[in-house]
């Protein structure tokens, strides 16, 4: 392994203390990838913390674990300060997988900002969530080719993403891509449809009533430079995962649209008031 090349993992914990207050009551970690310490900006019952990844973003060669164990009682609201930024391969995979354990009568608010993969990446991003019936959780995956206000934006390389969701130990939803810089896939309507942003937001939790969802529905975009649509999937005793599917040409656009459904849907699924992150203002 090159001196240059990052193997490195970070492993949290989170418990419930004396049924009051969320602690980040384990952390351990190996290589760049650590955490500032907890804040508290909607009081001691939700935990929130920032996860700090490598300096310069993740290049060929360097692979990335990061697990997330929510115990029962306990709401943990992860971010990261910002973009995760994938470099050239120099004919090396990189990886970042990254697993969520959330128990039953526990919370997760899952947020990174946005994955930007640059010219000849061979990048795979992993996101492998294991909840447990009556848990409750939301989060989501962002992805841009190259820089979009650049002629022939990302030009090589490839790119893959994965998220899957287990409730009770058996595999209940997963979503998987892998796209080529020169791949049809990025124009066809199947795919990416000529946009350079995709994103999907995933949340599980009790079931809505149709009122909710169909207002919801509502507000998707759909036009020439964002689409954005909802999807439903029962699972039992009246709980749901909801899924929230959006390309569009710019980031910011479609981040505002998740952010806006992570408020609806964090109020009325987690039963906890959305509120704008302080790393979000910087």
């Amino acid at each position: 392994m090159s001196s240059k090349e990052w193997k490195a993992y970070l492993d949290l914990g989170f418990s419930s203390y004396q049924n009051k207050s969320t602690v980040l009551s384990y952390r351990n970690h190996k290589g760049p990838v650590l955490v500032q310490r907890p804040l508290y900006p909607e009081g001691r019952h939700i935990c929130h913390v920032a996860m700090l990844h490598p300096p310069g973003g993740i290049a060929g060669g360097d692979s990335i674990r990061i697990t997330v164990k929510v115990e029962p009682g306990a709401h943990a609201t992860l971010t990261t300060p910002g973009a995760t930024r994938w470099y050239k391969a120099n004919g090396q995979a990189s990886a970042q997988r990254s697993r969520l354990d959330v128990a039953a009568g526990s919370k997760l608010d899952w947020l990174p900002m946005e994955n930007i993969f640059f010219d000849e990446t061979d990048a795979f991003s992993e996101t492998d969530v294991r909840l447990e019936s009556g848990a409750c959780a939301i989060g989501w995956d962002v992805a841009q080719l190259g820089r979009v206000n650049q002629d022939g934006n990302w030009r090589s390389g490839t790119a893959q993403i994965r998220t899957k969701i287990t409730v009770d130990d058996r595999l209940f939803w997963i979503e998987q891509g892998k796209i080529d810089a020169k791949s049809n896939k990025r124009n066809n309507v199947a795919g990416w449809a000529g946009y350079p942003v995709t994103a999907t937001l995933w949340c599980f939790g009790p079931t809505l009533p149709d009122s909710e969802t169909e207002a919801l529905t509502a507000a998707m975009p759909w036009n020439d430079h964002m689409r954005a649509a909802l999807a439903v999937l029962p699972y039992q005793d009246s709980q749901s995962l909801y899924v929230v599917k959006g390309l569009a040409v710019h980031l910011e656009d479609l981040m505002g649209i998740l952010v806006e459904a992570w408020y609806f849907l964090r109020e009325r699924v987690l039963g906890t008031p959305g509120t704008e992150l302080r790393l979000w203002r910087t």
